[in-house]
């Protein structure tokens, strides 16, 4: 939209993303305290009704001939706010609405649906911004989003205990150190960084690397990229099924070991320059980290104590964004000097790291979910 309608170049898209980034940075810790002190239903309720604002603002703005990058980029951070909010308090809330047993086919289910909203979403709101117009597709987003507020209310949030007052910073530190310490938190963490680094590394090659080695055009790159999310939505389908059969340690194995298999059929285009092999690659990406995050999420809520899960949520979170503009840069300096090939081949070390540390630590040894912690 704000290249269509606002001629944007990418010194303004560059902006707006960054601009829509800063939350996760800058607000995830307080959101998780917010959801460890308050209701985490009433908190998703209050952050979709700000991702509801942010677009009928941009409505407002089209239908009254106001719409400018500025307005864009703060009613883009108010939108990224809400999602930051609901980001921390959508998975701590889960383990109290499912049983243990069910964790994994609940958190599968809602993968599966924001894999097919990332996968169908973008080609949907093209589609009927170019069939009906933009203010349109606003109109049925803010329609969309009122209804996740309908829906949300109907929640069925189960009482807390109130805890006891304490400073905002000593809750923050034993949230951190209980990702750190737990024997099974802290490969999760640092598995989820080395990943995130690696593929913005792999993000930061790939598009120069697909027009000028393997000689696509821009439609071609589009359908490569298009892979990644119906990968996203068989795994999520998937994975269920794979927690039922495998014991969990090897199931929660398997997203990474299938990331390490998409990257080296990425490395493989270096030999055999193909499109079919880099949409192989990408829809690998997207059935092995959904898994993934299935998996590891269900996890995370199991051995997390309920009254913290807001804050581990959110370290998670935070830590993880944190990781991309890393991986982005290092793509960067390593493709400006070395080439796209050594960005693919980087790439696919740093995936291989990420297999190691989930495969030397004692994840891989459970048989099934531990005891959930109160």
């Amino acid at each position: 939209m704000a290249v269509l309608l606002l001629g944007a170049g990418p010194g303004e898209i560059g902006t707006l993303a960054a601009v829509q980034s800063l939350p996760f940075l800058l607000l995830s810790i307080p959101f998780g305290l917010l959801a460890d002190r308050t209701s985490r239903k009433r908190l998703m309720v209050t952050a979709e009704a700000l991702r509801m604002l942010a677009l009928l603002g941009v409505l407002a703005a089209l239908l009254t001939n106001h719409l400018s990058i500025p307005l864009l980029a703060v009613l883009g951070f108010i939108g990224a706010v809400g999602t930051v909010g609901f980001s921390v308090a959508a998975p701590a809330i889960v383990p109290a609405l499912v049983d243990r047993e069910h964790l994994a086919k609940a958190n599968g289910r809602l993968e599966l649906a924001r894999s097919a909203a990332f996968a169908a979403g973008p080609a949907l709101g093209g589609a009927l911004t170019s069939w009906a117009g933009a203010s349109t597709a606003f109109v049925l987003a803010a329609m969309l989003s009122g209804s996740a507020i309908v829906l949300l209310l109907q929640l069925r949030e189960p009482q807390r205990a109130a805890a006891a007052p304490r400073h905002p910073l000593l809750e923050l530190r034993d949230g951190a150190h209980m990702v750190w310490r737990d024997k099974l938190l802290r490969p999760i963490l640092l598995t989820a960084v080395a990943w995130n680094i690696s593929w913005f590394v792999l993000q930061a090659a790939y598009v120069p690397y697909a027009v000028r080695k393997l000689g696509l055009s821009a439609g071609e790159v589009g359908m490569t990229l298009g892979a990644y999310g119906v990968g996203m939505m068989l795994g999520a389908l998937l994975t269920s099924r794979i927690v039922a059969r495998l014991p969990f340690g090897r199931a929660i194995q398997l997203g990474p070991a299938v990331s390490v298999l998409a990257a080296l059929t990425m490395v493989a285009t270096l030999a055999v320059p193909s499109g079919l092999l880099a949409a192989l690659s990408f829809f690998l990406f997207g059935v092995g980290p959904i898994i993934w995050v299935i998996t590891s999420t269900t996890l995370r809520q199991t051995v997390t104590p309920g009254a913290m899960l807001g804050r581990v949520s959110a370290i998670f979170l935070t830590v993880n964004t944190g990781a991309r503009p890393i991986g982005a840069a290092l793509g960067g300096l390593v493709g400006a000097r070395w080439g796209e090939a050594a960005c693919l081949l980087l790439a696919l070390a740093g995936f291989v790291v990420q297999a190691w540390i989930i495969y030397a630590s004692e994840v891989r040894v459970l048989e099934r979910l531990p005891a959930p912690l109160v």
